[in-house]
């Protein structure tokens, strides 16, 4: 019996053997399952920050595009601002000289004897003009004109059957224009 004891014992051990490699295969293969599962949620996990890191890129991208064309349009504003407000002033500064203007008009309308005097207001209202022109300002036309009440202002009206409808007649006071802006209105009587 010792004996069968000893050649149980060895084959004993085989099998304990075998069942410690089969549990060290399993205990080997559960790890490379492990890793292949962590893969395919690595690769999930991955492409969902791929996914989030390409979402910000483009919203801070559209954040860019955004600004650069908010500062576009307030570059664009602030130069026309800075336009109209050297048409505003140029037509402020030419408003307030206007008077000189009417009065060198009516001087040159007065008679007068003194022919130096005479040619004196002709030459300062030949310069003025000239500094007008240079200025841009033009003044407007409007003897026979049809009435426009863009650059009219009618402060008189009359029946002349010979003149047409809302053709002006009389000019009392000349008006101005500073490029497309009108400076100060000619006062005018209209007919019909």
């Amino acid at each position: 019996m010792n004996e069968d004891k000893k050649q149980d014992t060895p084959v004993e051990e085989t099998e304990e053997i075998k069942e410690e490699a089969k549990a060290e295969e399993k205990a080997a293969e559960e790890p490379k399952k492990e890793e292949k599962k962590e893969k395919k949620f690595g690769k999930k996990k991955d492409d969902e920050r791929v996914a989030a890191l390409e979402s910000e890129k483009a919203a801070l991208n559209d954040k860019y595009l955004r600004l650069a064309a908010e500062y576009e349009n307030f570059r664009r504003r602030s130069q026309k601002e800075k336009d109209a407000l050297y048409g505003d002033i140029k037509a402020d500064t030419v408003t307030k000289f206007l008077p000189v203007y009417d009065n060198l008009e009516r001087a040159l309308k007065a008679e007068t004897e003194d022919e130096a005097y005479r040619k004196g207001v002709e030459m300062i209202m030949a310069q003025f003009n000239a500094t007008l022109e240079k200025l841009g300002v033009t003044p407007i036309e409007c003897l026979g004109e049809k009435f426009d009440p863009a650059m009219h202002n009618a402060v008189m009206h009359v029946d002349d059957e010979e003149k047409g409808e809302n053709e002006i007649v009389e000019v009392f006071q000349k008006g101005f224009k500073l490029g497309d802006k009108v400076v100060r209105f000619a006062m005018v009587k209209v007919a019909n």
